[in-house]
Formats: C-alpha cells, sequence, structure tokens
C-alpha cells in the first residue's frame, strides 16, 4: 500500500470512528481544539492530514495512532530460521536484525576436542539448556550444567564445547564485535 493509499483511507475512517462513538464534529471540536471546518475537510479527504491534526483526535477518541491511520497489522513475531552448521555445531539465529545483540541456540554433539581458545572484541553471555559445557576462560576450565550462566569479556582467551560425555544445547549471546569472532586471528602463544 503506497502513502497516498494510506492517507486517502485516513479520511473515511476518522468519520466512521466519529460517528460510532456518536461524537458530532463541534463535540469533537471543542475536546481536540481543531476548527469544525478543518476537521469537516480533513473527513471528506479535503485536507491532508498531519500529525499535528491526528495527535489531538487520537487523544480525544482514546485510540493509538495506528488506529487513525490504519497501519498494517505486525507481522507474525515466530522467528523462523534455517539452522546453520558450522565447525560441527547447529546453530539457530534467534536474531534476525543485522548489527546489535545477536542470539544464537546452538547445539553441541557429543565430541571431545581439545581446546584451542582464542580472542575477539566483544562481550559473551552463555546459558546451558541441556547437558554439559565445558568453558576454558583465561587460567579457569570450568563445567556448566543445565540452568548455568556464564558471561565474559571476550578479549580473554575462551574456548567452549562438549565435555565428551554427551551434547549440549545452550544459547549464546554477543554484541557486533562478537559477530567477527571466525574470522579473527588466534592469539599468539608465548
Amino acid at each position: 500500500m503506497t502513502t497516498d493509499e494510506v492517507l486517502a483511507g485516513v479520511g473515511p475512517r476518522l468519520r466512521q470512528m466519529r460517528k460510532e462513538r456518536e461524537v458530532t464534529l463541534a463535540a469533537l471540536s471543542e475536546s481536540t481544539g481543531i476548527s469544525v471546518s478543518t476537521l469537516s475537510r480533513l473527513e471528506s479527504g479535503l485536507r491532508k492530514p498531519s500529525l499535528e491534526l491526528l495527535l489531538p483526535i487520537a487523544r480525544a477518541h482514546q485510540v493509538a495512532l495506528d488506529e487513525l491511520v490504519g497501519a498494517p497489522p505486525a507481522g507474525d513475531p515466530r522467528v523462523r530460521s534455517e539452522p546453520i552448521v558450522m565447525g560441527g555445531r547447529t546453530h539457530w539465529p534467534l536474531t534476525r536484525q543485522p548489527g546489535g545483540l545477536q542470539a544464537y541456540k546452538v547445539l553441541e554433539p557429543q565430541r571431545r576436542l581439545e581446546p584451542d581458545p582464542r580472542t575477539h572484541e566483544g562481550y559473551e553471555w552463555l546459558y546451558v539448556l541441556s547437558g554439559r559445557l565445558r568453558l576454558v576462560l583465561g587460567e579457569h576450565d570450568v563445567v556448566l550444567t543445565a540452568g548455568e550462566a556464564a558471561e565474559f569479556d571476550t578479549r580473554v582467551p575462551h574456548w567452549f564445547g562438549s565435555t565428551g560425555e554427551g551434547p549440549v544445547e545452550f544459547l549464546s549471546l554477543f554484541g557486533p564485535q562478537g559477530e567477527r569472532m571466525h574470522v579473527r586471528a588466534r592469539p599468539k602463544r608465548s
């Protein structure tokens, strides 16, 4: 629907809303401070709607501005994404907008890997849904179980994966800098 089509529908919608509420143009004029002639021209489409006019009318009718304008309904809020397999892990993106905070549900299969800590800009948060997640962070080597979370600065060398005792399912959240984590070189070993 074009902007002109949306604007053309405002006048009839205003008239219908006013009549359903059994409000006269004079009464609406009194409650909004907009002249009767302006309200009449707005309803007949002879006057283009503006925020300056629509906001007081929305307040008078006690409705959201969207109702006056006839904004299209919001789309389906469910996130439907295809899983991404990287390095043997399956990632389900839980956010759709590029940039900003990113969230993934991750399934790490049962396997025993040698930790290979890496660094990158950003901050990460992990939450274990099921299984056991091994986290190597700097000098720490810990195992997180279902219901446990960890958060850390990703400039600290880190690695996480299965303990080898079974698969692990977890949530991972990180900021825009974390999106580059898979392309950064590993830290130099001394």
